[in-house]
């Protein structure tokens, strides 16, 4: 691994930091407010999709909301639900299969929509590169509202609305459907459920990212929502100091896992249900759905590993044994691991699913958009995508892609960014309220990675089974999580 030290442009280390962010309104980052980015939330189309659905209402209409499967569809699914139900409307959520129909609108789905008898049918996170299914829609009377925030083709569906926007995640394209519709209390409370979105489906925490995860984390630290309470409390948290390390590594993989493995709309039911007692009951099954999957994940991993070749400049990794679910956290691994773009393939009977993850300057989903004529399907943005493709196509699918990055380095090594080095006497409390300055920490804003010179390490051990290292650094306590490996390198 490469250490790669950003140019030093200050001795302030938080005028360092910023610098490093390409942050020029420092009062607009430490106090991130949503009214600093109100034309960002004017989303084109949100006046007539509100006409439409205030049509539903005052008809008794029912609407569909059809939903996604990851955090930031159940997310986006649970604003509009609540939403729409403090305005009197009928209501019922549609979230599909992940296994059996697969990511976004379908003719199943859409026909689903049709038989409960609705006639409106709005999409979150979703339906942006939809073309033949909101030809569908038009053609079995469904008036469609696209909600979504995903890279769009050059084409767009024929929908009776579009309310898209790549500045935030599907949940805030939502939110900014309804807040002007509703209560400014329920405004304010769906916020929590925008941040939970924001953090798990890696927006940016700077710009209006940042406002709407700062924001949002204020409500969600006081809670009344059952299910989160019962979320938080199953997962041993705290209501009052839940971060975004929380959301994105406790919370948010609880929300995601029943999607992966069972079906998500249990976790929109935890979100939206007002019963103390399902509440429990939904919070411990999708914990344990969880455990569930971590082991899946690790065996899976395991395989993966043994399956790499390190000739290869992209590695597409296929098993029979793969669910589908964990499929895009095993090649988000092994991308992190080898720093080459990875596909994983859940190889099915007649149709596989596919997922992708890569690394900087390769777009993998116009790589692999590349390859259309093989592919069922495909979605995604720069650094991640997913897609289904026939069975027998995987072969030529393989060759097709290692012909498409036959350009690339040989060899890739790893880079560790390091933001700024440090005199090892300034690790004291000053220097951890300078870096609290910086929070909420995510995507786009990562907690910062310091360099410190001669220090003398001593006590040097591991813990948790051997997987990570503890040690004194001039007698200051330190540990270094998953790094239990380089024990004898400093012994």
């Amino acid at each position: 691994m490469q250490w790669k030290i950003l140019p030093k442009r200050s001795d302030d280390l938080v005028e360092q930091l910023l610098f490093n962010r390409g942050i020029k309104d420092k009062e607009q980052f430490f106090h991130p407010k949503l009214l600093d980015f109100k034309r960002d939330l004017e989303i084109t189309g949100i006046e007539k999709a509100q006409k439409r659905i205030h049509q539903a209402i005052r008809d008794n209409e029912l609407i569909i909301i059809y939903g996604d499967y990851d955090v930031d569809g159940i997310c986006g699914s649970a604003i509009l639900y609540k939403a729409l139900t403090s305005l009197g409307a009928k209501v019922l959520p549609y979230i599909p299969h992940r296994q059996k129909e697969g990511y976004g609108l379908s003719k199943i789905g859409l026909d689903a929509v049709k038989n409960s008898g609705a006639y409106l049918v709005i999409t979150v996170d979703n339906g942006i590169v939809a073309l033949e299914q909101a030809k569908y829609a038009k053609e079995i009377d469904l008036d469609l509202i696209i909600t979504d925030h995903h890279l769009p083709l050059d084409k767009k569906p024929d929908a009776l609305v579009i309310v898209h926007s790549t500045k935030m995640c599907g949940a805030a394209v939502a939110w900014c459907l309804i807040r002007e519709m509703v209560k400014r209390e329920i405004k304010e409370e769906l916020l929590q459920f925008v941040a939970l979105a924001t953090v798990c489906d890696l927006i940016p925490l700077i710009g209006l990212g940042r406002a709407f995860v700062s924001e949002g984390l204020r409500v969600l630290n006081r809670t009344s929502n059952i299910g989160l309470l019962c979320l938080i409390n199953e997962a041993g948290l705290m209501l009052g100091h839940i971060d975004t390390y929380d959301i994105g590594y406790i919370i948010g993989p609880r929300l995601n896992a029943i999607g992966r493995l069972e079906h998500a709309i249990d976790a929109l039911r935890l979100l939206c249900t007002k019963d103390v007692v399902k509440a429990k009951k939904l919070a411990r099954f999708l914990s344990e759905t969880n455990t569930t999957r971590q082991q899946m994940t690790t065996d899976a991993i395991e395989q993966a590993r043994v399956m790499v070749d390190s000739k290869k400049k992209i590695h597409i990794l296929t098993s029979h044994d793969w669910s589908p679910g964990i499929i895009g956290l095993v090649a988000g691994r092994v991308c992190e691991e080898y720093s080459r773009p990875v596909i994983a393939i859940s190889v099915g009977e007649e149709i596989s699913k596919g997922s992708a993850r890569s690394v900087d300057g390769i777009n993998i989903v116009e790589v692999i958009r590349k390859c259309s004529d093989f592919l069922v399907d495909v979605g995604g943005h720069p650094g991640a995508a997913g897609f289904s493709i026939k069975t027998k196509n995987i072969d030529k699918f393989k060759k097709r892609l290692e012909e498409l990055v036959i350009t690339l380095p040989d060899e890739v090594e790893s880079v560790l960014e390091i933001e700024a080095a440090v005199d090892g006497n300034r690790l004291i409390k000053d220097l951890l309220e300078d870096l609290e300055k910086f929070e909420p920490f995510g995507f786009g804003n990562p907690r910062p990675v310091l360099a410190t010179y001669n220090m003398e390490v001593t006590d040097i051990r591991t813990v948790g089974e051997g997987k990570h290292l503890k040690f004194k650094a001039n007698n200051i306590d330190a540990i270094a999580f998953g790094m239990g490996d380089v024990k004898d390198l400093l012994s």
